[in-house]
């Protein structure tokens, strides 16, 4: 059995478990998506998509989790998010939910050049870049894309979780788990993990398939 030496680190072990896709987000029905794992990952260095606000240089959002859906065209590409944040203290959750609260700035998705050129995954030698479907080219430079759509899901220790779901009311665009469905071993394989997230896809919204 391994011992990991901090929360940080087993959240980010078990999250490399999780595939490309969201665990549970079901394609468009005769359409491709473009879902690939941004954080955590493998094969990068220390290279990973990150997000920021247009014009910032150094505030950057880190979420422990990241997976982005690149769509639209080569002309005209944005990304939708699903991230994960672990949060261990209820402060740290009141930042990180300040982080993707509503507003009128955009908030843009960067994606550096080595990790677009990486393979998707262990046994998967397509590059990245192949798959987001808005390149023409292999790239020379960052992707920085707006994001279109953001959800996020947050992890907390028990007794947060128990206040949280007392107390407090979520955003459109926010899911709450208690922290063990994160670190759990192959949590995303969980029925319950899986139908949380299928409801946070784009098409959840609508009767039936567009």
């Amino acid at each position: 059995m391994v011992v990991y030496p901090s929360l940080d680190k087993l959240v980010r072990a078990r999250l490399r478990q999780w595939p490309q896709r969201p665990p549970g987000m079901i394609p468009p029905e005769g359409r491709q998506d473009g879902w690939l794992r941004g954080r955590p990952s493998e094969s990068c260095g220390s290279h990973f998509p990150f997000l920021k606000l247009p014009g910032s240089n150094r505030l950057r959002t880190l979420p422990d989790g990241l997976w982005l859906n690149f769509g639209g065209s080569v002309i005209e590409p944005f990304v939708d998010i699903f991230a994960i944040e672990a949060c261990s203290t209820v402060t740290n959750l009141l930042d990180k939910r300040s982080r993707f609260a509503p507003s009128t700035h955009s908030l843009l998705a960067v994606c550096p050049v080595p990790w677009l050129m990486c393979p998707v995954m262990p046994g998967d030698a397509t590059p990245r870049w192949k798959v987001t479907g808005v390149f023409r080219a292999a790239p020379e430079r960052d992707l920085v894309l707006p994001v279109r759509d953001i959800k996020v899901m947050y992890a907390l220790k028990p007794r947060h979780y128990q206040g949280f779901t007392q107390n407090q009311i979520p955003h459109p665009h926010e899911y709450f788990v208690p922290m063990e469905a994160i670190t759990a071993e192959r949590g995303h394989e969980s029925p319950a993990m899986q139908a949380l997230v299928a409801r946070s896809a784009v098409t959840a919204n609508f009767l039936g398939a567009a």
